[in-house]
């Protein structure tokens, strides 16, 4: 009964850091609904999208009455703003922004009007959209399930370091088999494809996802090492899992 409810607790801790990484994500989408015209007009603007086509803004506005425009320009540069007007398709209003390279970024604001007023969707702050290379399902779920999957041994082989009478010393191998099959194996797969890079962590760049992942092998690989030691290495154990929770924690690619 003891060993369920230990797994359970890591299961519900590996899908709450999961949720949490995700909505607080960088390229999750912005949701909301602005007033507009008697009308509460909900919207959902990407912050992510394949390279190999534009991104179409859609916004769904009945009121014919309603028109939009679409400002939008490369980000961090001092490019002039574009304006387009956004085109009405029956109860939509369409515009497109262009398609970049793999990494490129576009900022870019939804504007509704209506007779003299204007709303800016998502306030005065512009939404950034990053383009990226198109990565096939058959890669980036596997590159998803291995990370859950280590992220849910990593739980529970600290929890399992916490117990006076476990052993939790299978449970990092798999750890770390998990974390390097499915961070630094198939990871560099994805990133290849969706960016033109397999690697940009230390010591050749400085990307954060690819280096929270260095960080969370480079300290389960110690603690396998350290777990041979006997039972006083139960808490590298409990170490290396409290740091890939904290790991998770940091919204993914949040710098890029």
């Amino acid at each position: 009964m003891k060993k369920t409810i230990f797994w359970l607790v890591a299961f519900l801790i590996t899908a709450g850091s999961a949720v949490f990484q995700m909505m607080t994500g960088p390229t999750y989408p912005v949701r909301g609904k602005v007033e507009i015209a008697e009308s509460r007009i909900a919207y959902k603007l990407e912050r992510s999208h394949d390279s190999s086509s534009d991104y179409e803004v859609r916004i769904k506005a009945q009121n014919r009455d309603i028109e939009g425009s679409l400002i939008w320009r490369r980000y961090k540069t001092a490019d002039p703003w574009v304006k387009i007007p956004l085109k009405r398709k029956d109860e939509l209003l369409v515009g497109s922004l262009p398609a970049q390279p793999p990494a490129g970024k576009l900022e870019y604001r939804a504007i509704l009007s209506y007779q003299e007023k204007e709303v800016s969707l998502f306030g005065e702050n512009p939404v950034i959209i990053r383009f990226k290379g198109p990565v096939p399902a058959a890669l980036i779920y596997p590159h998803i399930i291995f990370m859950l999957l280590a992220m849910f041994f990593s739980t529970r082989a600290g929890i399992e370091a916490l117990d006076p009478k476990g052993n939790p010393r299978k449970l990092a191998l798999w750890t770390t088999g998990l974390l390097i099959t499915g961070g630094i194996i198939l990871g560099s797969l994805v990133q290849k494809l969706a960016f033109g890079q397999y690697w940009t962590g230390f010591p050749v760049g400085r990307d954060l996802t690819d280096n929270k992942t260095l960080i969370a092998i480079i300290g389960w690989v110690v603690a396998v090492i350290a777990g041979g030691g006997g039972r006083k290495a139960r808490w590298w154990v409990f170490s290396a899992s409290v740091l890939l929770l904290a790991i998770y924690l940091i919204p993914h690619s949040l710098l890029g």
